[in-house]
């Protein structure tokens, strides 16, 4: 039973002493610092990219330089009237023309009891609020026009090429003995697309009844 005993706790004594080796090497483990090389750091931006929103920039700054007088204070007025300072403004004048012309403030005349003249000026303001945000408007549509059929002829001239890089691959294929599944819709892709036909179908279908 002694025997036993102590090989009992031999193997406990043991056992401890492997615990203490895994320990250890956990302790090792844990004490390493990451990979042994640090991981690559985030490039920036491709040329190409920061040439294209340089090119942006550039137009942008030229068309705001080319816009006339007329243009620039109806962009000022209508940006001012954009922002929470006007609101402000407009509570502050507004506010306190209502409450003296109600009598609420002692010592203080009422000059339009009625009203009248404050809604003649809100309604000449609106008017002219209103004229300053379309000529915003028409000069925002014309950018957005130029923007347009920039993406349009980008998207004309992508399809394009992707249709000259089809009739190369089917090509190469036809040259090495290369048979496919899409060798039936090889003859569509390799059709270059007529923008125009596309718009005439566009229009067709919308002005097609929903009936038929």
């Amino acid at each position: 039973m002694d025997g036993s005993g102590e090989r009992v706790d031999g193997s406990v004594t043991g056992g401890s002493a492997a615990g203490g080796g895994v320990v250890g090497a956990g302790g090792e483990a844990a004490g390493r610092k990451g990979p042994t090389y640090p991981p690559p750091t985030a490039r920036g931006m491709s040329s190409a990219l920061e040439r294209n929103i340089q090119a942006l920039r550039n137009r942008r700054e030229r068309d705001e330089a080319e816009a006339t007088l007329q243009e620039r204070i109806a962009e000022a007025i209508t940006r001012f009237t954009g922002s929470m300072t006007f609101v402000y403004l407009h509570l502050a004048t507004f506010g306190s023309w209502i409450v003296a012309n109600l009598g609420w403030i002692p010592g203080v005349p009422q000059w339009d009891p009625s009203f009248v003249v404050l809604a003649m000026i809100a309604s000449v303001e609106a008017i002219f609020l209103s004229t300053f945000v379309l000529i915003s408007q028409n000069r925002m549509a014309a950018s957005a026009d130029k923007r347009a059929d920039l993406d349009l002829q980008i998207s004309l001239l992508a399809e394009y090429e992707v249709t000259k890089l089809a009739t190369l691959m089917a090509a190469i294929a036809d040259r090495l003995g290369v048979e496919t599944s899409m060798d039936a819709e090889l003859d569509e892709i390799q059709r270059d697309v007529a923008p125009g036909a596309v718009l005439d179908e566009i229009e067709a279908s919308n002005s097609a009844p929903a009936g038929g």
